[in-house]
């Protein structure tokens, strides 16, 4: 997890109410479709908590970006839901209440480096890495999830050679995640459906070229895709080349946030 997210706040409104939501900054959504009320609403089916929720919303994670704002938006409503009800559920219900909201919210309970499992609810802490910098660039275009998932399986279908799985082995990549990011020996199978899948990506793949070799060139040490896109990251040791790699990106139009990694976050009691 990294130090660049959205903002939220919570006030209760009454014995008995709904949730109302107000958005700053983004791009409006149905409210059904915004997973701080889908939390709401199953927070309150699994608890009976009945009052009103009032939440202040400031938008700053782009949307379609693969950066899991709306996931951690959600977790965060399940712990602030938590907190003021005052059900001090344990962590394995909460977590269970976070996957049926999507396979990374749990992650985004406690956050910090994890390596993760399954349908997302197996979680192993691991250590947060340390002395860098992260530069975010997303293209001017989101990559929907569905559609992402689509192609990856249409490439798989076809044969055209993306893997299952980790290229080395859980103890091997866990171990790299130690060392200079330059050595770091991590993939994302969307990255290689968006630069090789052929039909179906459109223009994309120069565009994420470009972006990847443009954070190479500008001093990171690794770059890669986050999540299934569309938001690129480069990982630079030298903060000075970090800040310059920003204002090259936002000024030939892109988003792009000079960023680091957060710890662990421990439980609010």
């Amino acid at each position: 997890s990294l130090a660049f997210g959205d903002s939220l706040s919570f006030s209760l409104t009454g014995d008995e109410g709904d949730c109302e939501i107000r958005l700053e900054g983004g791009e409006p959504i149905p409210r059904e479709r915004n997973l701080v009320y889908q939390a709401f609403r199953l927070f309150r089916a699994k608890t009976g908590f009945r009052k009103g929720l009032k939440v202040v919303l400031v938008k700053r994670t782009p949307s379609g970006a693969g950066l899991g704002g709306g996931s951690s938006d959600a977790a965060s409503t399940l712990l602030a839901l938590d907190y003021l009800a005052g059900t001090a559920l344990s962590e394995k219900a909460l977590g269970e209440l976070a996957q049926e909201l999507g396979s990374d919210t749990p992650f985004f309970l406690s956050g910090g480096a994890a390596w993760v499992e399954g349908w997302g609810e197996r979680i192993e802490p691991l250590n947060t890495p340390e002395g860098f910098w992260v530069v975010l660039v997303k293209p001017p275009f989101p990559s929907p999830t569905a559609e992402a998932f689509r192609l990856l399986d249409s490439c798989r279908e076809k044969g055209l050679g993306f893997p299952l799985g980790p290229p080395l082995s859980q103890a091997e990549l866990k171990e790299s995640l130690g060392k200079d990011p330059g050595l770091w020996p991590f993939s994302n199978d969307f990255l290689m459906v968006f630069l090789e899948g052929g039909e179906g990506t459109g223009g994309a793949a120069g565009v994420y070229r470009g972006i990847l070799e443009g954070l190479k060139g500008l001093g990171a040490s690794f770059s890669g895709l986050s999540g299934s896109g569309s938001c690129c990251f480069g990982i630079f040791i030298d903060g000075g080349r970090a800040e310059k790699g920003v204002k090259f990106f936002a000024e030939r139009g892109f988003f792009s946030t000079l960023t680091f990694p957060l710890a662990r976050r421990a439980r609010a009691v």
